[in-house]
């Protein structure tokens, strides 16, 4: 598979599933409704294991331009290919999302809340302070950058060192990753910890016909952009400082 469309497939099964787990819970008269904080982080944490285990052979399944941007950072990744990898994930991410609200389309008609239609596309702090937000966001993507520049390959080696795959076993540490990051560091921002992650929908839920949907709060959207890019930031530069 081309590099570029394996991270377009995984970003979007990423999204897909995982605002369709937030649709689940929050929106009424659904099987899921009112499953709660575990259910959702549980969801995403898979869903990012899902979306490695399809684009990990073909692009390193990085499915977040902060993990390209941290990578390109140390050197492990090429800057010239940043920005086609940027793109395309945010084009998954608007894709999955809109899928997630074809599905639960009518779930949405059956509240009136546009904060809960809002929520199932995009991140929104639970206190309205840009520094706070982006102190959380910075701070949630630092760990998921700096754990990722220390995991090592899903390999064995037999008794002539000849490397042995895991497979899709190499994809499970970073899916337990971000379940502890939103168990963990979650309950202030929702843990954007992705750009594309909240940017793509925030643009799909300003572009569907959603009714009574309200505004796509883009004065805040600047924060699950800005702060995930800083903690990657932070991340490498520590990275390139303590070493392997």
């Amino acid at each position: 598979m081309n590099p570029l469309v394996a991270e377009f497939i995984g970003t979007a099964v990423v999204l897909l599933l995982g605002t369709g787990v937030v649709a689940n819970v929050i929106l009424p008269g659904t099987k899921g409704n009112g499953a709660g904080l575990i259910a959702i982080t549980t969801a995403w944490a898979f869903a990012v294991f899902c979306g490695v285990v399809i684009a990990g052979p073909a692009s390193g399944a990085h499915l977040n331009p902060a993990v390209t941007i941290g990578l390109a950072a140390v050197g492990k990744f090429d800057w010239a290919l940043a920005p086609g990898y940027i793109l395309v994930q945010l084009g998954g991410a608007m894709l999955g999302s809109g899928l997630a609200w074809a599905m639960y389309r009518h779930h949405f008609d059956l509240t009136d809340d546009p904060g809960l239609k809002k929520g199932v596309f995009c991140t929104d702090p639970t206190v309205r302070n840009f520094s706070t937000s982006v102190l959380s966001e910075a701070l949630g993507t630092f760990v998921l950058v700096f754990v990722i520049l220390y995991i090592a390959g899903a390999n064995l080696e037999d008794a002539g060192k000849t490397p042995i795959g895991l497979g899709s076993i190499g994809a499970l540490p970073v899916a337990l990753l971000v379940w502890t990051i939103g168990l963990g560091l979650g309950g202030t921002t929702g843990y954007a910890i992705n750009p594309a992650r909240d940017l793509g929908p925030r643009i799909m839920h300003q572009l569907l016909p959603i009714k009574g949907k309200g505004n796509s709060d883009w004065g805040y959207a600047w924060v699950p952009v800005v702060g995930p890019i800083l903690g990657a930031l932070v991340a490498a530069g520590l990275f390139l400082v303590v070493g392997n």
